[in-house]
């Protein structure tokens, strides 16, 4: 039996717009109009009033909305979606479809509002709308990506990670948005193991009670026995039997030409890649409109679709809902089994 829609029981998600000059907006648009989420989660916009309205003439939609000034004002049994208006962000006055610094800018006051807002305990996770990495870091915002700009914010110290699901899917990797140089420098014993055990713990928090992890080797087929390299021999390999001898059911290292295609069939629930594009090729040729980005190890929950700002499309309001609507429900799943955890230990 489903739970009516404002049930306590729900968790609270706050909905980011993304970057206005992308398909954020017209994406949430059509996303709250639909109405289906109700039943998943207590839905708030975090944003703008005038950049949701531009998605609602962008998408030919039109929402009830009920702008508050706090969470706590929040009427959750009211069929109007609550809006937390910061008033921050003229969508008339930035330029569309191209990298803004100064929407880069203001989108990262938007996320830092929503980190306030979760450490403050008013909610429970955030889903944003598809930001521009380049448009953030040239608007002041000086990380590499939004994730280790919210473990900044949080003051976050052990290990993090990035994670994209689809399709059942938990994919990860040991190293992330670096250079392909930098990377190889950055594959060691200790950065594998941390990968493979962060994948472990999260899909756990997910509810997948023993997830089964291929670890993807380096170099071309697996090394060839030594001939094209030997770090799936002095590194990969013996990384992946410390975490199988700590209890994890994790195998490999896997030529990384074949390992998805295992993965996807059923083999494996997961894939830990070794870098960026090794296992992100491989996942958006699958479902390129549906993927989920994650970011794992950090106390809150933050969900994305794993597109972009989709500058081509922008306007034209016909970018798809599917990988926003999979964030909010992987948002709420990760939430609620949060809140059970936490009931359960006190």
């Amino acid at each position: 039996m489903s739970r009516p829609a404002g049930s306590p029981d729900l968790p609270r998600i706050a909905l980011l717009l993304g970057d206005m000059t992308g398909i954020g907006p017209e994406l949430c648009a059509r996303v709250l109009a639909d109405g289906r989420l109700r039943e998943a989660a207590r839905i708030l916009v975090l944003g703008d009033r005038r950049v949701l309205d531009m998605g609602e003439r962008d998408t030919g939609v039109r929402l009830a909305v009920r702008a508050v000034s706090s969470i706590e004002d929040i009427d959750w049994d009211d069929a109007a979606t609550p809006l937390l208006d910061l008033g921050n962000i003229d969508p008339g006055r930035l330029p569309r479809g191209v990298v803004s610094p100064e929407s880069g800018r203001l989108t990262g006051e938007t996320l830092a509002e929503a980190v306030r807002l979760a450490q403050a305990g008013a909610i429970d996770a955030v889903t944003f709308a598809p930001l521009n990495k380049a448009a953030l870091h040239a608007g002041g915002w000086k990380f590499p990506d939004e994730h280790k700009m919210f473990a900044h914010l949080l003051g976050h110290r052990g290990y993090f990670s990035e994670m994209n699901v689809l399709d059942g899917q938990w994919m990860s990797r040991v190293t992330s948005h670096v250079s392909l140089r930098t990377a190889l420098d950055q594959i060691s014993h200790a950065s594998i193991l941390e990968a493979i055990g962060l994948v472990d713990r999260t899909m756990r928090r997910a509810g997948i009670e023993t997830p089964r992890i291929a670890v993807a080797a380096l170099n071309p087929h697996a090394g060839e026995n030594g001939l094209f390299g030997r770090e799936e021999i002095e590194v990969i390999g013996p990384a992946v039997q410390a975490a199988a001898a700590s209890g994890i059911d994790c195998k490999g290292p896997f030529p990384a030409d074949t390992v998805y295609i295992k993965a996807f069939a059923g083999a494996y629930d997961s894939v830990v890649a070794m870098y960026h594009d090794q296992g992100q090729i491989a996942t958006k040729l699958r479902g390129f409109n549906r993927g989920v980005t994650v970011t794992a190890g950090l106390d809150t929950v933050f969900t994305t679709p794993a597109h972009g700002t989709a500058f081509d499309i922008v306007g034209k309001g016909v970018a798809s809902t599917g990988a926003l609507e999979s964030a909010l429900r992987l948002a709420a799943t990760l939430a609620s089994r949060a809140a059970q955890r936490g009931r359960a230990a006190a």
